[in-house]
Parts: C-alpha cells; structure tokens; sequence
C-alpha cells in the first residue's frame, strides 16, 4: 500500500505539500501542484478517508432517522437527501429507529462520538427531552414531523391549510357527511390536519361528528381497511373519507370495494402525500402533494450548513391538491 511519503518522495516535496494538494487546504504553485498529482497517479496513491476525517474531527457521514422503511412516504424525501448529500461530499446512513428508544440512544451516541456530524429526523416518536438536549451541542434538522415549541430547524408544509383545502373540495362536490381517518394525535401532523378539517366543516356550517372520526395507531393499508370497515358499519354511512396518508386511503379505498361500493359515485376519497402507488388504484386517488424529494434536498443542505456552523431557518414547502378520479 503506498504511502504519503512516498509520494512525496516522488515528486520531490514534503508530506505537508501533498496533504496541501490533496485536501485543497492552501495555495501551491501549479508546477508543484502538477509534480505531486502526477507521482499521485504514477504510484495509484489513495488517500485515507478515515484518516482524514479524524484529522479534521468528521465523519462525512449523516444520520437519517425514521421510524419505518416500509412507509414509501419517506422513499423520495430520502432520495433528496442522499442526492444533495452526496454532491455535497457526504455519505448517509438510513436508521429505522422502529419506535424503540433503545435504538434511539445508539443513533444519538454515534452522533456524540464523532461518528457522524448530525441527524436528519423524521421520527415523530423520538423522545422530545432527548432530542432537544443533543441537538444543544450537534447538528439536527427536522424533516415533515417538527416541534413547534423547540428551537430545531425544520422543513415541512402547512399540514392545516392542506387538510382545509382538501375537505373544502369534498364539500364543494357536494359531500357532507365526511368521514376522517387520522393519526394518532400526540402527532402535530395529525393534530394540524384535524384543525384543517374542523376549519372547512366550520366554514361551511357543518356539524363536526366525532363518529365520523377514527385515529389509527399505525400507518398501514390494513388500518386504512379497519378504519373504513368500522365507518361502513354505521347506520348513516359517509360519503367521503379524507385520511391523513395515502397509505390508509388506499386500505379504505379496497375496502369500499370489498362491500360493492363504488368510488366516487358513492364514496369520495380523497389521501394525502401524492406516494407513487396513489396513480396507481383504481380509480386513481386525488390527494395532497407534499414536495417530498425537494423536503430531503433542503434538510440535508440545511443540516449541512449547520455541521459548517451556519444559521438556518426552518422552512414551510408549498403542497398541492391533485385532483383525479377518487373525487
């Protein structure tokens, strides 16, 4: 394995000119500089990573947390960041915390240790007091899911005008009794798109039923099913259902099949995120566009302005209602 000093050797110069040249630290004279990436390629020298980063007390490498890899939510926010991370000389590494807050403490201490510059979160159920203490002394951002009351930089939407539009289009097409399938609302996202919910009912003069709303504990097509079997079950069925995530609009959309109903004509459906398989149902499922890939893009640029000791401000993305045939 070929050294520095080797190629120092070679070209003539000292080791400290060849870490100069390979780590564009300072100016060297182009004629040195050519001497030195010439021996560099003569002898296939390759520099350490690992011992450069100790050098410079980096890792290069993020951490991006989520609670689950099999939500294709976060597939092309993840797709963002891995693309702006690695332009930007970083690599990533994918943690699913699962919810467990022993993995939480071993992501978070690799973070302490210096194995990693910082964290990019997207588990909403990571323990608050936790997150704010370490992101005192490290780089966080916050990507969808933040805190309104901490001091962590974020990128998200406005999940309370998007949830508002949304119901306001049911209600527009001539909908009243819209049914709701949420979240569990220790979770600010479910907590806003409930308020955008009430807001459009209040708008219009409607009554806001809490039989009509159904929280779910996890983000999943056969909570979309049960949610909507147990809607189906009442007296006075919906006529609409707006869900929190195109995951349970798709559960509840095969479920309303399941019972010979039809979609639109005797139940709207309307999701939220705009995931690729939301094109893909028949009929195809109107929904909210978050900007997801353009989200990860801006939190890892975000985060790694912050590991280079810059300030940044958190940001809300524009969404989009995406009409088709579920409406």
């Amino acid at each position: 394995m070929v050294t520095i000093q080797e190629v120092a050797k070679r070209a003539g110069v000292s080791v400290a000119t060849v870490s100069r040249v390979i780590n564009n630290r300072s100016k060297v004279k182009e004629k040195t500089r050519n001497r030195v990436e010439q021996a560099i390629d003569e002898l296939n020298y390759e520099p350490s990573v690992l011992g450069r980063n100790l050098r410079n007390s980096e890792s290069r490498l993020l951490l991006v947390l989520i609670p689950s890899i099999s939500n294709p939510f976060y597939t092309e926010i993840i797709n963002g960041i891995e693309d702006t991370s690695i332009k930007e000389g970083y690599n990533i590494l994918l943690c699913e915390t699962d919810s467990n807050p022993k993995r939480e403490a071993i992501y978070f201490n690799l973070v302490r240790n210096r194995m990693a510059d910082g964290i990019i979160l997207m588990d909403p159920t990571i323990n608050r007091k936790n997150v704010l203490e370490l992101a005192t002394n490290h780089p966080i951002v916050q990507c969808s899911e933040f805190d309104k009351e901490g001091n962590i930089s974020y990128v998200s939407i406005d999940n309370e005008l998007a949830a508002y539009q949304a119901v306001k289009h049911l209600i527009k097409i001539g909908k009243k009794r819209i049914a709701f399938i949420n979240s569990d609302e220790k979770f600010l996202y479910a907590r806003e798109r409930r308020a955008g919910y009430e807001k459009a009912f209040r708008e219009f003069n409607i009554a806001v039923e809490k039989k009509r709303i159904y929280n779910i504990n996890q983000l999943n097509f056969e909570s979309g099913q049960q949610a909507m079997r147990t809607l189906l079950n009442q007296e006075e069925k919906p006529d609409a259902v707006f869900a929190v995530s195109d995951v349970l609009a798709i559960g509840a959309l095969k479920e309303i099949h399941a019972n010979g109903l039809k979609v639109p004509d005797d139940i709207a459906i309307i999701g939220f995120d705009k995931i690729s398989f939301s094109n893909m149902t028949h009929p195809t499922l109107t929904t909210v566009s978050q900007p997801m890939y353009r989200m990860g893009c801006i939190s890892a640029s975000m985060l790694i302005n912050k590991i280079k000791g810059e300030e940044v401000e958190s940001m809300l993305l524009e969404h989009e209602l995406v009409i088709r045939e579920s409406t």
